[in-house]
């Protein structure tokens, strides 16, 4: 890659939205062409898959717990993997929100005293917006595209037409994909995240045997629903307990045909919306649901279908990683977000929209605001 180092800075990215403590090192810079860009020079992930196995899911205060005490060695290996002291850096980004309260406390905290320890400048990211921008971590994609945001706390369909500029099309009206996903894994007995046990049964599966509903079928808009097909696996697989293995990869296939098909069909109307407004012909798929083969096949599909380019960040880029907080933050100072004193006085945050206009006007809101 050939850069101009104009303005080339280290920066180092700390998330801890969910379950998986991250930090990484990036170089920004700025190109002859005026893109900003950057280089991964470290990215590490811990999980705790092993302390949330035997309850079925995340404990929110045991990944709070585990976020604090893995922080400083995650970011201890991110700056010695990428070759430069705390000292070489010049800004630190952080997870702000939205995720689990105690994991985005770890983490913003943390960053907060490093960044008073080391005098460096803080920006606060919004996680949504570090999937939003992560395909620009391995190639340049103009603005605007259209993004669908799929993960295990987030569903959405958003026209990113700037770095902070987004306007959202479709929404979950009640669980994630991801979230249906995992529970749905947990009704079969599997182990392990959700999205791939679901993935490698349904590979052993005949999806034709397993009659499930299409969520909001002929419905017009771009908005999901998976809290009806998870009550029909539900059921499903309490009426035909105990399940033989062939059983359990049918009722796998069938789940992820129609999860698969209904996210399919809710792009495809949001890419339609959006050439009514926009010359965009760029779809980006996010998210650590974004890693899944049928998903993948499914969109590029679509995207044949209406010559359209899809691009998908690699899967170290789907997932919860830092590299994308730490890109985002870059971005961020580079359109004029300079960091000052308010970001230590930031407070994180359960619930950060990236459309907040939006936010204000959608159904499905709990008491604290949204649910994803």
């Amino acid at each position: 890659m050939n850069l101009q180092d104009t303005s080339s800075q280290l920066i180092l990215g700390i998330e801890s939205s969910c379950d998986d403590t991250a930090a990484a090192v990036v170089r920004h810079h700025g190109g002859k062409d005026g893109q900003r860009r950057s280089v991964v020079l470290s990215s590490i992930v811990k999980g705790q898959d092993d302390s949330h196995a035997p309850f079925g899911g995340v404990v929110p205060e045991i990944a709070a717990r585990a976020h604090a005490s893995r922080l400083d060695q995650v970011t201890e290996e991110a700056l010695s993997q990428a070759g430069v002291a705390a000292a070489d850096l010049d800004l630190i980004a952080a997870t702000g929100g939205p995720g689990l309260m105690g994991g985005v406390m770890s983490g913003l905290t943390f960053a907060k005293g490093l960044a008073l320890a080391s005098q460096l400048p803080l920006i606060p990211v919004n996680h949504l917006a570090g999937h939003a921008l992560s395909v620009g971590l391995e190639q340049d994609v103009p603005f605007p595209y259209l993004l669908l945001l799929v993960s295990g706390g987030h569903t959405q369909l958003l026209m990113v037409e700037g770095v902070t500029q987004f306007r959202r099309l479709g929404t979950t009206i009640d669980d994630a994909a991801g979230e249906a996903f995992d529970k749905t894994a947990k009704l079969l007995g599997l182990e392990g995240p959700g999205g791939p046990a679901i993935q490698r049964l349904a590979k052993a599966g005949d999806p034709s045997k397993v009659s499930l509903p299409r969520p909001l079928w002929k419905r017009p808009g771009c908005d999901f629903s998976f809290s009806g097909l998870k009550t029909a696996v539900r059921q499903q697989v309490a009426a035909e307990m105990p399940l033989s293995p062939e059983r359990q990869a049918d009722i796998a296939a069938a789940f992820q045909k129609t999860a698969v098909a209904h996210l399919a069909v809710r792009t495809e109307n949001a890419m339609c919306a959006a050439l009514t407004q926009s010359p965009v012909h760029h779809l980006v798929a996010a998210g650590g649901v974004a890693a899944n083969e049928a998903l993948r096949d499914a969109l590029r599909q679509l995207a044949d279908r209406y010559d359209w380019q899809l691009i998908v960040p690699s899967l170290r880029y789907c997932t919860d990683n830092a590299a994308m907080i730490a890109h985002a933050g870059g971005l961020m100072q580079a359109e004029g977000m300079a960091p000052d004193q308010d970001a230590l006085a930031f407070s994180p945050r359960a619930r950060w929209p990236l459309d907040e206009k939006e936010d204000a006007t959608t159904l499905g809101k709990g008491r604290k605001g949204r649910k994803v």
